[in-house]
């Protein structure tokens, strides 16, 4: 999997370094090769340089970006033939001083709108099939909760991986599957699917095991694993599809048992006082008694200034 290396921020980048961009004018149809030269300073990214060209040499050139901080996963894009996250990617990473070029292309398997911008709508439309929230079967009880439902801290570890990805399409782009049959669900939305089959508060299984269970879903993957080799967070989407695949033979062998938590019950007043340890010692001048009897107040005209 992707691990970022922080150290790599600490080294600098070549004095000067050739950034060689793939453009593409939506218009005429034409796409080109533009190369840029700039002047680098110790811990600028992939994104920084293509903003400094956007600044200082090419104001037309078109990319999505937002956080800057490798949470919102806007700038994914193609550098030197690997997806990254353009914030993410260090100069020092992917230049050195016996090879100060740097090539930036969209994503691969994208529909390209501009530049360096992808079409991020097909993508989408996979998430949202394989339903990425919870279901439950009482919908009432769903819609208009009154009490949060359990989940104990070894249950939400289970899933806790998958749940960190961020959409940002590098796994899909990394895809030789998605490359040669675009009716694949893609490792993000399988792996999505799979965090959600698992989660103990989600009663919706069923219906993403059926939705994955074809050659387009679970069967279509090939195990190359370049998915998790590029994610930024280490989500690891191709385990998570190896895994669905066994949950999914499982169900079809009935074989597959899920547990499903309901809400937590309500908290009950308990008016037994429970007695401290025989070894507990209290504070000099500290009244239990008159401490338990004095009511709780919250400054709220404070806290709201």
């Amino acid at each position: 999997m992707a691990v970022f290396d922080p150290k790599v921020a600490t080294r600098p980048p070549p004095r000067k370094v050739k950034v060689v961009i793939r453009k593409y004018n939506p218009e005429t149809g034409k796409a080109w090769w533009q190369e840029h030269e700039i002047e680098t300073y110790r811990g600028m990214t992939v994104l920084d340089a293509l903003l400094k060209i956007k600044e200082e040499q090419d104001h037309t050139l078109t990319l999505r970006y937002s956080c800057r901080m490798a949470v919102c996963g806007s700038c994914g894009m193609t550098i030197n033939g690997t997806p990254r996250l353009a914030c993410q990617t260090q100069l020092a990473q992917v230049a050195s001083n016996h090879n100060p070029v740097v090539r930036v292309e969209p994503m691969y398997n994208f529909k390209v709108v501009k530049d360096l911008l992808t079409d991020f709508t097909e993508f989408f439309e996979k998430h949202r099939k394989v339903k990425p929230y919870l279901i439950r079967e009482d919908i009432e009880e769903q819609e208009n909760p009154k009490l949060e439902y359990r989940l104990t801290p070894e249950e939400y570890e289970e899933f806790y991986q998958y749940s960190l990805c961020i959409a940002c399409g590098l796994c899909v782009s990394a895809c030789p599957i998605f490359a040669s049959d675009t009716r694949f669900l893609g490792p993000q939305a399988l792996a999505q699917a799979y965090r959600f089959v698992i989660d103990p508060r989600d009663e919706g299984y069923k219906v993403r095991l059926e939705l994955v269970d074809s050659l387009d879903g679970v069967f279509g993957c090939h195990f190359a694993a370049s998915c998790s080799a590029v994610c930024p967070k280490e989500v690891d989407p191709a385990a998570a599809i190896q895994r669905l695949r066994s949950l999914l033979l499982k169900y079809r062998l009935k074989l597959f048992r899920k547990k499903i938590n309901g809400p937590v019950e309500p908290l009950r007043e308990v008016k037994e006082k429970v007695p401290l340890p025989g070894d507990a010692q209290t504070l000099d001048g500290v009244d239990l008694e008159a401490l338990e009897n004095q009511p709780v107040v919250i400054p709220v005209e404070i806290l709201s200034k």
